[in-house]
């Protein structure tokens, strides 16, 4: 368990800058976030991207899935200019370029397997091949609202830490967590904005890391539950408050 709440930038600083970017990242980093949040897809070439929506309709100049296009014909768009004329021509990282990153930084990462819609092939095994590579499995926990994936990593290496998302109430979350195999859940913030359920995942020694808190109230209500991580579109706010 965590001291204290952990600061988990939201596709990095995606509040003020082109969400799941470098740019992003690096201004979570600067903003003083602990972690980065950030969702990993497949190109057609079985490059691993990172990028939210499975289309590039609303975050790009261009339209379709990305499953359908190669990385090189995806380094081709922007990812930046959606977001405003000064971001032109950014463009979309790979999970390399960002555990490179995290590698020289000692950032906690929530790396969200984007299998729900499109189930990409492989995702699982291809994801904690990287991690190994980089040597970063002591830093990442993968999470997903596919369950059956959760499940799937720990079969490819027991000692990856996992997170269960999800928006329902769920009754006893602890309980389900344990039987899936999981270390932590990841609840809509609202979900779990109660002593009682907190505290009765926690006596499970079960992570509790909520998405997504943008509003200070909230935020200030999550750090006195004792979350062990905050996930943010603005890590710039939740640094000031745990400051404080």
């Amino acid at each position: 368990m965590h001291d204290k709440s952990l600061n988990i930038a939201h596709r990095g600083f995606s509040g003020k800058y082109p969400e799941n970017t470098m740019l992003s990242f690096e201004k979570a980093v600067e903003a003083g976030c602990d972690g980065i949040e950030t969702d990993v897809q497949l190109t057609k070439d079985n490059v691993l991207v990172l990028c939210h929506d499975e289309t590039l309709d609303r975050t790009t100049n261009n339209k379709g899935f990305i499953s359908q296009y190669t990385y090189k014909e995806l380094k081709a768009l922007d990812f930046g200019v959606k977001f405003g004329d000064k971001f032109k021509d950014i463009k979309i990282p790979t999970l390399e370029d960002l555990l490179g990153y995290c590698k020289e930084k000692d950032i906690y990462l929530n790396l969200e397997l984007k299998n729900s819609i499109i189930l990409y092939e492989g995702l699982e095994e291809m994801v904690i091949k990287k991690i190994h590579e980089y040597n970063l499995s002591k830093s990442v926990i993968l999470s997903s609202f596919n369950h059956y994936s959760m499940v799937k990593c720990k079969a490819i290496d027991n000692n990856i830490k996992t997170g269960l998302l999800y928006e329902a109430g769920l009754y006893k979350p602890e309980l389900y967590a344990k039987y899936v195999g999981a270390n932590a859940v990841h609840p809509h913030f609202l979900s779990v904005i109660h002593k009682s359920i907190v505290d009765d995942i926690k006596a499970k020694n079960i992570l509790i890391n909520t998405y997504t808190v943008n509003d200070e109230k909230h935020m200030k209500t999550l750090i006195n539950l004792g979350i062990d991580g905050i996930i943010t579109n603005y890590p710039d706010k939740l640094s000031t408050l745990l400051k404080s």
